[in-house]
């Protein structure tokens, strides 16, 4: 198959068509869709000598073959004296026959663009020395903020040792959650609820505090059909008063607390407490962090929401709204705790987006960690 850029010659490649394949490298690797945790998503393209399309592939879920297998099986003998793009640095590490950077080194590959170095201690660089050191060419760096962008999750879990931490809530026009009275189902329309599973799935974890389960009894289930992903469900209970028939308690539940116990078949994580007696949110990333989790949704409610702000432990937000007014004084809001008392102690968002859904509109944005003073 003939590509729309000029023939690629490994000595002297053409800025457009790196321009081209690197973006298709990405391509592929978000077809996994997160499937790949506690791993990278990462997709692959390898040209011929000509600068034909000789292979393709990524990393479809965690234990399959990556995405420099794919393409390099795709392409056979085509591979030899060819280019392979990539979005992450290949492995340097054996898993189970080669290492893809010494795949791409017996295939015969002459040069390898990628668009950034894996974080990973076990990596960080030593793929690209290998290559470098079999006298392939590189090219390092080509789409690197989208190549960032993709991979947020595992980047934050692998260079802190905790999960990218995502803050989501849904709210009226004028911040309320529920009603005075607790009703809360449903403020926003189908499509947008349809748009808060697909985070569940795109998650490792999702957390809620006590307060929610004992107001609502979630399920905390990703609805997106048979092939959705479950996040690990983590209830955040100091005081360990979860109720045994709440729907939440099952398999693939961690309820993190202050003290001991047992809680049917979910499982009980003792963690440090605050000085004020609730659980260490510190403590829980890092435990979450160790099961190599490479991301959380805090789902609320709003103490648990002003908990995680507070300890500046929030990444990202996804806010809802809804076009309607609720009020009320004792109507509940996404953050609750008590708040700032200057405006120039607000956490600000940058990289901001707004898209409308339905009726009803969502706003993300990553919390700026620069703040004026």
């Amino acid at each position: 198959m003939r590509v729309n850029w000029p023939a690629l010659h490994p000595l002297s490649p053409d800025p457009n068509a790196d321009l081209h394949w690197s973006a298709r490298a990405i391509e592929l690797a978000r077809k996994a869709d997160y499937r790949t945790s506690p791993n990278p998503m990462v997709g692959a393209v390898i040209l011929d000598g000509e600068g034909l399309l000789a292979g393709e592939g990524y990393h479809r879920r965690a234990g399959e073959r990556h995405a420099e297998e794919e393409a390099l099986a795709e392409a056979g003998d085509r591979a030899r004296g060819g280019t392979l793009y990539v979005n992450l640095e290949p492995c340097p590490h054996q898993h189970r026959v080669l290492s893809c950077a010494q795949a791409a080194i017996d295939a015969g590959i002459r040069r390898v663009v990628v668009s950034m170095e894996d974080p990973d201690e076990r990596v960080r660089g030593a793929g690209l020395r290998m290559l470098q050191a079999a006298g392939i060419a590189l090219t390092v760096g080509l789409h690197d903020d989208r190549a960032r962008a993709l991979n947020e999750f595992y980047i934050k879990q692998r260079t802190t040792g905790r999960p990218f931490v995502t803050a989501k809530f849904a709210m009226s026009l004028d911040g309320k959650i529920a009603t005075r009275t607790g009703e809360s189902r449903w403020i926003t329309g189908e499509a947008a609820r349809a748009h808060s599973h697909g985070l569940r799935h795109a998650h490792d974890a999702i957390a809620v505090g006590i307060n929610t389960v004992m107001t609502d009894d979630p399920e905390l289930t990703t609805r997106l059909g048979d092939d959705s992903r479950q996040p690990l469900r983590v209830v955040v209970d100091s005081q360990l008063r979860i109720r045994q028939s709440a729907r939440v308690v099952g398999t693939n539940t961690l309820i993190a607390t202050t003290k001991a116990g047992h809680m049917g078949a979910a499982e009980v994580v003792k963690l440090p407490a605050t000085p004020e007696g609730r659980v260490s949110l510190p403590a829980l990333l890092d435990e979450l962090g160790k099961r190599r989790l490479l991301s959380l949704l805090v789902e609320g409610g709003g103490e648990l929401h002003a908990a995680f702000f507070g300890a500046g432990l929030v990444d990202k937000v996804v806010a809802y709204v809804a076009p309607i007014v609720i009020g009320g004084r004792d109507a509940p809001s996404p953050v609750q705790g008590l708040g700032i008392e200057r405006l120039s102690d607000a956490l600000r968002l940058r990289d901001t987006d707004v898209v409308r859904l339905g009726d009803d509109f969502v706003v993300t944005g990553y919390v700026d960690v620069h703040r004026d003073s």
